[in-house]
This record gives structure tokens, sequence and C-alpha cells, in this order.
């Protein structure tokens, strides 16, 4: 599998461009797709890699499908339901009897034990309700790592595109173009000249092809530590789901049995005052453990969203690198006018020297 290196484009530059390093196996497949380059044909040029560059269309799409479908609160609402449960049993505990003469150990033990089975039904649905988008998050998480292997895939097959595409350019500049260009300087034919400039405006054409190639894996690379992203983060609710699957919620039932324990062992008025006081400072720490979880589930919840000012920095960066590809093309047209220039001042000069050695043989 090819490897990803950030390599300086230039000694003096700052700038940072991607270097890929290739296997064995890759380096046959450039030579490959290298060989199969026919920059001759317009349509191939235009064809060139584009069905590795649907391919990656069709990938973001199904990406963003997943992300649209998935119900990124669904934990939050479940974990708020069951605090709001736990909070009206504590209530209805601490609710005062209309007649406190009337209300006698037996009634307030029945009240007690009535409300904690109401809340228990409620929770038990809750429960239910946890492990089903335990099991979805986890399905997510398996989701995104098939898309993450594509996305790799992807990557190395546009990086073996790109890399063919540059040794094709190289190649056809260094060698090509000039044997073209000094056999139609020589030959002054003006069919050959002809030939050498379609040629090279074929090679511009294809190097664009190219430097799209090199933007869209770049948006390949950026993928996949979004993909990562959403991964850690449905890692980290499902370790919050877990904990309260497995701590929260049995703690909550144990210290409420516990508490019908105590009620029904209260004996004479001073035993029932006791009782309740221990039992109010019972679920008053609860009550305040419970909302110290809960608050921390919700901003552990809430830990490692993507940051806007990353994708807003990578797409600067996008828009720096086109610019400057940009203005190095136009630096580029601007030689190759100045070159086209000179190239026919020497072409006139070279006609009126032939024309004057022809003039002094006749004479």
């Amino acid at each position: 599998m090819s490897k990803i290196n950030l390599v300086p484009s230039d000694e003096n530059d700052s700038n940072k461009e991607l270097s890929v390093e290739f296997t064995a196996e890759e380096k046959k497949k450039i030579e490959e797709y290298k060989g199969k380059i026919n920059l001759d044909s317009t349509s191939d040029i235009v064809q060139y890699a584009v069905g590795s560059q649907s391919e990656v269309s069709s990938f973001s799409n199904e990406i963003l499908k997943k992300v649209k479908t998935r119900e990124l609160s669904g934990a939050e609402n479940i974990l708020l339901d069951l605090r709001s449960n736990i909070k009206s049993f504590d209530k209805s505990t601490k609710k005062k009897p209309l007649i406190p003469f009337f209300d006698s150990l037996k009634k307030k033990a029945r009240r007690l034990k009535n409300e904690y089975t109401s809340v228990e039904k409620n929770i038990e649905k809750i429960e239910l309700r946890l492990e089903s988008h335990y099991k979805n998050l986890n399905t997510d998480i398996h989701t995104f790592e098939r898309l993450f292997s594509e996305n790799q895939k992807y990557f190395n097959e546009l990086s073996i595109y790109i890399a063919a595409g540059e040794q094709k350019i190289k190649e056809v500049r260094e060698e090509t173009l000039p044997q073209m260009k000094e056999e139609a300087e020589s030959t002054n034919n003006p069919t050959k000249l002809q030939e050498y400039k379609d040629m090279e405006q074929r090679v511009v054409r294809f190097e664009r092809k190219v430097h799209d190639l090199k933007l869209t894996r770049m948006v390949v690379l950026q993928t996949a530590p979004q993909i990562r992203m959403i991964q850690n983060n449905s890692s980290t609710l499902m370790e919050k789901i877990q904990s309260s699957l497995v701590n929260t919620i049995p703690l909550w039932k144990n210290q409420m049995v516990l508490n019908l324990g105590i009620a029904h062992a209260q004996r004479g008025l001073e035993a029932q005052r006791a009782v309740s006081e221990a039992t109010n400072e019972l679920l008053t720490k609860n009550s305040e453990m419970l909302k110290q979880a809960t608050i921390g589930i919700a901003k552990e919840a809430e830990r490692g969203i993507v940051d806007m000012e990353t994708i807003k920095t990578a797409n600067a960066n996008i828009i720096e690198t086109i610019d400057e590809v940009l203005k190095i093309q136009e630096e580029g047209r601007k030689k190759r006018s100045q070159a086209e220039v000179e190239l026919q001042q020497a072409e006139s000069e070279l006609r009126k020297h032939l024309l004057r050695n022809s003039d002094n043989k006749e004479r």
C-alpha cells in the first residue's frame, strides 16, 4: 500500500505538497497506465481516470447519505428521559401528605413501592431504547470502517493515475516535444509546425487533467480523518450508553430497593424520622451524583465534534494551492507566448539568411 508524505515543494518555499511512496506492484501499474496514455487523442485526455473520479463522487454521496440518516441526538434524548424519570421518583418520595397525622408508615411504604414500580417500568423501556441505540452505533462504526477502507483504495488509485500522468508529461516535454520542434524547424514544414503546436496544447490540457486529479485526491485525503472523527464520536457515545446500562441504572435500582427495605424496617416515630432523614440525604446525594454523571456524559458526548476551523483552514489551503497553480500556468503561458515570438523571429531571420545565400549563388 502507498505511503503518504508531506514534503517541501521547493527548498525556498515553506508550502507543502503531497508525496506518495509506491510499492513495487504499484510502480508496475504506473508504467502500465503511462503506456496507455494517448496524447494524440483529445477524447483519451478527457476520459483519463474519469472512472476513479466517478467512484469518488459516488463514495462521497454514500458518506453523506450515511451521515444524514444517523440520529445524532437519539442517545441524548434517551438519557434525558432517564434523568426525568429518576427525578420524578425523587420528587414523589419528598412529597408531603395533606394530613401528616394520617400518613401512616404502611401508607408511606405502599406509596413508595407504587412509585418505584411505575418508574421502574419506564426505565426498563429506556434500557431497551439504549440497547437499540447502542447496536445502531456499533453498526455505524463498522459501516464507516468499510468506508474508510474504500477511501484509502480510491486515494491509492488516484495517486497511481497522477504519477503515471506526471511521468508521461515529463517524457513528452523532455523528449517528444523537443524532437517535434526540431523537426519542424529543420524542415520548415508548416504541417510539422502545426503538429508540434497541437501536441503542445494537448499536453497543457493533460496537465490540467492531472491537476484536477490532484484536487480530487486531496478531497479523498481530507475525508479519511473526517470518517475517523465520526467513528470516535460514536465510540464515545457507546461508552456512555454502556456506562448507563451497567452502572447508573443498576445503581439507582439498588438504592431504591434499599430505600424500600428501610421503609419496611421503620418502627416508631423516631425511627421513622431517622430513616426519612437518611433517605432524604441519600436521595439528595444520588440526585447530585446523577446530575454530575449526566452532565459529564453530555459534555463527553459533545467532545470530539468536527472543528469548523479545521475545515476552513483545509479549504483555504486548497484555494491557495489552486491560485498558485493558476499563477504558475499563467506565467507558463506568458513564457510560451514570448518563446513563440522569438521562434517566429528566428524563423524569419533564418529564411532571410537562406534567401540571401540563394541570391549570392545565382550571381
